[in-house]
């Protein structure tokens, strides 16, 4: 018997597969590679190229591998490009989920972990966000994983199926120096990216009402995020009761200017970051309380700043040439 991980040739999805290695579970991965990379996976994994809006496809992966759940990370994950392709972004989130649940119910396969997202919960007005907080997505990629949990709980009540939703902000750090973060859209590696070329990296207002006038946000490590997909999925193996949804969230948060002073740190090259005005739209400060998951996932934050930087450094420069 063996778990499927959507997605799994992923920067998290890469993560999630050695996580589930470490404990002794099989997997499979599915993917499709148009943001995963068939290199991020050992080569003795179990992979199959593919689209999970491919019904055919999925189906005879669970009867080949034996499969007995799912960890679905597939997705498209851009918040801000998916406000200019909509459609794109609910046919890959919302018409792939779909599929991927009908394959699952066509198998006999019943439980999943869903890898949701903080985008659901917009621009929130409290401190500290917590699962209850309202809903109010504000891009078409917070809508789709919003529709993903209702789907997934929709299924539930029609067929037993055993389902938990993760959300979280912002993923940084390795695991392995053979996995990192190729996102042209995330933090870490526009930072990166910047000092390798010689730029000097941009902090979009400094202004905020925050003890540094920086943006404040949860950053967690790859491999935390990972291991609570894990926990979770041994949840459901077991039986043991779960809750619909979880935030894998920090409790605190850190500033963009941490992070820049880190950065300088960490890699040695000093520098004073450029600032930029506001980003339209980009909150003071988002935080989510990790409260629930830490009483059920195991869940902690592990690593410290230094060390997500670091490791995140280390994976950058120990990529190829050609594969970054």
């Amino acid at each position: 018997m063996s778990w499927l991980v959507t997605g799994g040739a992923g920067y998290i999805g890469a993560h999630v597969v050695r996580a589930f290695q470490a404990k002794g579970i099989d997997t499979v991965v599915v993917d499709d590679l148009s943001s995963g990379r068939r290199s991020f996976l050992t080569d003795d994994e179990r992979f199959v190229q593919g689209s999970i809006l491919d019904g055919r496809l999925l189906e005879d992966a669970f009867e080949k591998f034996h499969v007995q759940g799912v960890v679905h990370l597939a997705g498209f994950k851009y918040a801000g490009v998916s406000v200019k392709r909509p459609l794109h972004t609910y046919q890959q989130n919302v018409a792939g989920t779909s599929m991927l649940l009908a394959a699952m119910e066509a198998k006999g396969v019943d439980r999943i972990v869903f890898s949701s997202s903080a985008a659901v919960y917009g621009t929130p007005d409290v401190d500290l966000v917590t699962e209850t907080t309202p809903k109010h997505p504000e891009s078409p990629y917070g809508e789709s994983k919003l529709i993903g949990e209702w789907l997934l709980a929709d299924q539930a009540r029609a067929t037993g199926l055993r389902h938990t939703s993760l959300r979280y902000f912002n993923v940084v750090g390795s695991g392995t120096p053979e996995v990192f973060d190729p996102s042209p859209h995330n933090l870490f590696p526009l930072v990166f990216e910047a000092l390798l070329d010689g730029r000097t990296p941009r902090i979009n207002g400094d202004d905020y009402p925050t003890p540094d006038g920086t943006c404040v946000r949860d950053y967690i490590h790859v491999a935390d995020l990972a291991e609570a997909h894990v926990v979770a999925a041994q949840r459901l193996d077991a039986g043991e009761p779960i809750e619909p949804v979880y935030n894998l969230g920090s409790g605190d948060g850190v500033s963009v200017g941490e992070i820049m002073r880190a950065v300088a740190e960490v890699t040695g090259i000093a520098f004073d970051p450029e600032i930029a005005p506001r980003r339209e739209g980009d909150p003071a400060r988002i935080v989510a309380s990790g409260e629930l998951a830490a009483r059920d996932l195991d869940w902690r934050m592990r690593h410290s700043l230094t060390e997500m930087v670091a490791s995140a450094w280390e994976a950058r420069r120990s990529a190829p040439v050609d594969n970054v």
